[in-house]
């Protein structure tokens, strides 16, 4: 039976939360679309959550983090109450799992190794641990276990990072950016020669190398772009404005004057920053 004293006491926190999570699911009083989700259905919503929470810091909204969070630090407890049922684990098994991986990874904080080490040190550190944890899970090959399910481009930022380990990386950045001009030179020749199938391909190799040039400049490319969406809307709702201020919309428009627009926008916001 579900604990109701629990479920409504507002400062029950944790066990509150799995006490709910346990009733949404469960088969004779709980919420029959909690009942019939799996792991397969839930999972979208938890990468869904976890765009959520970075959308958030991105945007500075601290008022919203704890709210989005909360709604990613309940994904975790839907799946782990699934494994639950199953027989597979609990929660605290989850929790302890990652506790455990914590202090392993950290011997400098919890063990006997020196704290006197760079940042760059403790990241070798930790990328040599976790190749020991591969080979214990009889991960053999250099590119096993980088999730299929991530980003493209994120995974493309990671698998080249694998890759980049066992010394199959371009030494310098200009041979990066050399090979970009390359790749870009092929999507040109592509995009008039060639099928779509291949063009995409061509595009596909372009952006796996932009993905290498920014792990080469220590930009995490995913983040990147999203900087970059977030700018691109800030600024056409700043074309979007100038034109209702003039009685417009963007379909009354045309490219000359949005254009224009954009740049005088583009300087105002640049203004803006340097006040700051």
């Amino acid at each position: 039976m579900p604990d109701h004293d629990l479920i409504h006491d507002p400062n029950g926190g944790m066990p509150r939360l799995l006490a709910i999570m346990r009733a949404l699911r469960d088969p004779q009083t709980g919420c029959p679309w909690d009942i019939e989700q799996d792991f397969s259905t839930i999972a979208p919503y938890t990468i869904e959550e976890a765009y959520e929470v970075a959308d958030a810091i991105e945007r500075e909204a601290w008022d919203e983090l704890k709210g989005e969070l909360g709604d990613l630090l309940f994904q975790s407890v839907f799946h782990a109450q699934m494994a639950d049922e199953r027989g597979l684990f609990t929660f605290d098994q989850v929790a302890d799992t990652m506790s455990d991986k914590m202090v392993a990874r950290h011997p400098h904080v919890f063990g006997d190794e020196s704290r006197d080490k760079s940042a760059e040190q403790q990241t070798q550190d930790w990328e040599a641990i976790k190749a020991q944890e591969r080979a214990g899970k009889a991960q053999k090959g250099t590119l096993d276990g980088v999730a299929v399910g991530l980003p493209a481009l994120l995974r493309a930022y990671k698998l080249q990072k694998r890759a980049a380990r066992v010394g199959f990386d371009w030494p310098a950045i200009d041979h990066v950016i050399d090979k970009i001009a390359e790749e870009a030179a092929e999507l040109k020749e592509a995009r008039d020669t060639l099928t779509q199938a291949e063009i995409e391909e061509e595009f596909g190799d372009l952006l796996f190398v932009m993905a290498n040039l920014g792990r080469h400049l220590n930009i995490e490319p995913e983040a990147a772009l999203r900087a970059a969406n977030a700018k691109f809307i800030k600024r056409f709702q700043g074309v979007e404005a100038k034109l209702a201020e003039m009685g417009k919309r963007p379909e009354d428009s045309d490219l000359a004057e949005m254009d224009a627009l954009w740049d005088a926008v583009k300087l105002e916001h640049r203004a803006g920053q340097n006040k700051s």
